[in-house]
């Protein structure tokens, strides 16, 4: 949480505090670029290691995103600085086409991809990250200016997935300039980068404008303790859409979602655009929205009453079906091939459904449904389905060697298969 005051980097309860969440890594990779900012973590996290009995592998990641020739050198100096320290160091590289536009968040995506497949192969299971109380500032006021509502004026979490990799900010409250005096007292020189400086860049110009907006006090901490009370905020809405998400949604074996118009009307449009994006997220394959707004804009054509016939949404279909409101996995939207699960292997299959061979049997398959009748499917089993045409042909479908069915969506006809759906 954040209060304002600066903590003392020098006072090591307080390294070890800022660090905690860490401590119980086996290996921890921190992401180096040689500015002052991610010197100062490196410094930092090396003081908090060497305070405990048992502590972490320190991994140091330097990237080349090849955008700049003096970078190669950069992480030369990266790499030595770490050895001097006696910590583990990787120079890694970012080859192959740039884009040309939105370099920065290819960079961005790039970064994580490539520091988590280094960490996968040295077994670190936390990337810590040297991001601090004006970064905080900065993708507040970015947000804010972009109309984002209470969950993105949270601004960065401490601890959070970034492209499947986990990051750990443990400076986040931190004023950048206490980080840049422990660099230099170290006698350590930092790099420059350009992009740091160019007004191309939002981020920057929003940086630019800090000292202003901090003259009538709308200063970084000011503006972390904003942050921290949308996080509140933020946590308080999350707990009472979780408990309408319980009473109202119907999650079927298909995986399709249900819940009665009138209830759903009846929650208050805060907690009722949360209980939608759920509900997509989960139904959907966990695609991440293109745009703040999606969500909202569907939210509002069902409160009004025109939605149309059926809506699609991030991997959903979107359906007003009688008293409820229906929403079941949209087919062709890049459903998985077909593949053999083989003995005693789990499988998440879509991000909707873990597939377990419990046996040691060999060339059990899983795909989608595709097709099969209803009068089939009713036989196997033993009810009634209702459930819409897309959700059975995007439900997932186990055969065995000889053709024969094990299991269908979340029914399991055999004791070699296991099938739960997944709804966190």
């Amino acid at each position: 949480m954040s209060t304002g005051l600066t903590p003392d980097l020098g006072d090591p309860e307080v390294l070890a505090r800022l660090f905690a969440p860490a401590a119980d890594q086996a290996a921890v990779g921190l992401a180096v670029s040689g500015g002052p900012d991610s010197l100062a973590l490196m410094l930092l996290a090396q003081r908090w290691a060497s305070a405990l009995d048992s502590p972490p592998r320190l991994i140091v990641y330097s990237l080349d995103h090849g955008l700049r020739p003096e970078a190669a050198g950069e992480v030369q100096m990266v790499l030595r600085e770490a050895e001097k320290l006696g910590l583990a160091a990787h120079g890694l590289s970012w080859t192959g086409d740039k884009p040309e536009t939105g370099v920065q968040e290819a960079a961005r995506q790039a970064r994580y991809r490539i520091i988590g497949e280094a960490m996968q192969a040295d077994g670190a299971g936390l990337l810590l990250t040297a991001h601090h109380r004006a970064d905080q500032a900065e993708t507040v006021l970015m947000r804010l200016a972009h109309g984002s509502g209470i969950e993105g004026l949270k601004g960065m979490n401490a601890l959070s997935q970034v492209e499947g990799v986990a990051v750990f900010r443990p400076l986040l409250d931190v004023e950048p300039a206490s980080m840049a005096l422990i660099v230099e007292e170290a006698g350590l020189a930092p790099v420059t980068d350009p992009s740091n400086s160019d007004l191309a860049y939002e981020r920057v110009r929003w940086r630019r404008r800090l000292p202003l907006l901090a003259e009538d006090g709308l200063d970084s901490a000011t503006l972390a303790r904003f942050a921290t009370r949308m996080a509140e905020a933020d946590l308080a809405l999350t707990q009472v859409a979780d408990a309408a998400f319980a009473e109202l949604v119907t999650l079927d074996g298909f995986g399709a979602a249900s819940m009665p118009q009138a209830a759903f009307h009846a929650l208050s449009s805060a907690i009722g655009r949360r209980v939608l994006a759920r509900t997509l997220n989960i139904v959907g394959g966990r695609q991440k929205p293109r745009a703040l707004g999606q969500i909202e804009k569907l939210y509002d054509h069902i409160a009004l009453g025109d939605l149309p016939r059926a809506a699609t949404l991030l991997g959903a279909v979107v359906r007003l079906k009688g008293q409820n409101l229906t929403i079941s996995r949209e087919p062709g939207r890049a459903l998985p091939e077909a593949c053999v699960l083989g003995p005693h292997q789990k499988l998440v299959w879509d991000q909707r459904f873990l597939i377990t061979n419990l046996s040691d049997t060999s060339g059990l398959r899983a795909g989608a449904t595709d097709f099969m009748p209803r009068h089939r499917l009713e036989h196997f089993l033993g009810f009634k389905v209702t459930t819409p045409a897309e959700a059975i042909r995007t439900a997932p479908l186990v055969r065995d060697a000889d053709g024969e069915i094990l299991s269908l969506g979340g029914w399991s006809f055999d004791d070699r298969i296991s099938v739960e759906l997944l709804v966190d």
